[in-house]
């Protein structure tokens, strides 16, 4: 924490914290450090311009201050980071839910043409001013629920001009919101086998990649490698070309069957890979190999939505490997608008410590977009925070319920 003598003057100080909890340095956070929190009882904070300028013991405040407000004697914890999201999309899968009500399983309900190819549809009719619309209120769902930094992909578009138009609603959406969005290219889904799958990952590769990142659509390409999606080949043919374009790689990884995206994710230096349900040992240790460069990020709302595994976040930890956790907010496997949530369902799921989940889902995640001045409550840091409805601030991954009454996003009320 900062010497309050090298921060006499701030336009904010946040008083009346019965805690501050926070990473004590920005992730990735990986193994034993994963677990480790600074928390400051009877806690202030000094912001100047947006940041973090000083925080510490109310007591040792020594600045001066041009406004001075009360967190009310609740806990304060870093404003949490969402790095997997689908928030663009028209349409709904409630026929989906009627069917794993029934027992069907996920991946028939896509051989059918339903799951994300029922989204694809409705989303590439959809007006812009629709996807606009309804992304907003998605994401602002997640600021009420202690989000300040969101990740917001493509991926409901066989076409590459579907993709693009996704991505400029999500540049669009970056008006109707206080929140940082982050928006990745994803590459979700093939259009068809044979001749017309081989063309659109040529195109995606050879032309969309390298337009994206002129127009500066998107930082990252993400692409879903699975049995029904994309092979280890055709994804390293799309983010070999993104890395050449000067973009981040990420991919959806290991959620029904482990063939080999956790591997590449290693290979390609991925910033995350993401899913991760039908990990082993195997991709276990392929990214401990790798670690702590490549950020594992898991998202429990699948496993509870669709009832698979859950993903292997303690013993990923116990190798070493950075953990995250996200909402995978999407119309199908994860409709769950709160990253608070996430965060308390991993406790329960994924075998995380109260402590692990809190890193996990603020600087790890943070790290997972490489985004190095979120995630943390540090001088330099951006003043994003969430005051919660409680005391202490291990509320945030017990209550099932609300728990956030106050998202901060950059030192203003979101």
């Amino acid at each position: 924490m900062a010497d309050a003598g090298n921060a006499s003057a701030a336009d904010l100080l946040i008083t009346g914290m019965a805690q501050l909890a926070t990473a004590p340095a920005p992730g990735p956070r990986a193994g034993s450090d994963q677990a480790q929190i600074v928390v400051i009882p009877d806690a202030a904070m000094a912001l100047a311009d947006g940041r973090i300028v000083w925080t510490g013991p109310r007591d040792e405040w020594r600045g001066s201050t041009r406004l001075e407000v009360s967190a009310g004697n609740r806990a304060v914890i870093p404003a949490l980071v969402d790095p997997h999201t689908h928030a663009i999309w028209a349409g709904d899968r409630l026929a989906d839910f009627e069917a794993r009500a029934r027992g069907e399983k996920y991946e028939e309900i896509l051989a059918r043409g339903g799951g994300i190819r029922s989204t694809v549809e409705a989303t590439s009719g959809a007006a812009a001013s629709l996807l606009v619309d309804s992304a907003a209120a998605r994401v602002n769902a997640l600021v009420a629920s202690g989000a300040a930094t969101i990740e917001v992909k493509s991926g409901y578009g066989f076409t590459p001009e579907a993709e693009i138009r996704s991505l400029e609603a999500i540049a669009a959406l970056r008006t109707r919101t206080s929140a940082h969005i982050h928006a990745t290219l994803l590459v979700h889904v093939p259009p068809n086998e044979g001749s017309q799958r081989s063309e659109y990952v040529r195109t995606m590769a050879e032309e969309v990649v390298p337009e994206v990142a002129r127009r500066q659509l998107a930082t990252a390409v993400d692409v879903f490698v699975e049995r029904e999606a994309f092979s280890v080949a055709e994804a390293e043919l799309i983010l070999r070309a993104a890395l050449a374009s000067g973009l981040e790689v990420t991919l959806h990884a290991d959620q029904f069957h482990a063939i080999g995206g956790s591997e590449l994710a290693a290979q390609l230096g991925g910033r995350s890979v993401d899913h991760l349900e039908a990990s082993g040992s195997a991709q276990v240790a392929a990214l401990a190999a790798v670690a702590p460069r490549t950020v594992a990020t898991v998202l429990p709302g699948v496993s509870l939505h669709l009832g698979l595994p859950a993903a292997p976040a303690r013993a990923l930890v116990d190798a070493g490997v950075p953990v995250a956790i996200a909402t995978d907010l999407n119309p199908g496997s994860s409709p769950m608008p709160s990253t608070m949530l996430a965060m308390a369902l991993a406790v329960r799921l994924n075998g995380l410590s109260p402590a692990e989940a809190l890193v996990a889902g603020t600087a790890n995640a943070a790290a997972a977009l490489r985004d190095p001045e979120g995630g943390v409550l540090l001088p330099g840091a951006r003043a994003d925070f969430v005051i919660l409805d409680a005391d202490d601030w291990r509320e945030a991954t017990y209550r099932l319920g609300p728990a956030a009454a106050e998202t901060w996003i950059g030192g203003r009320r979101a």
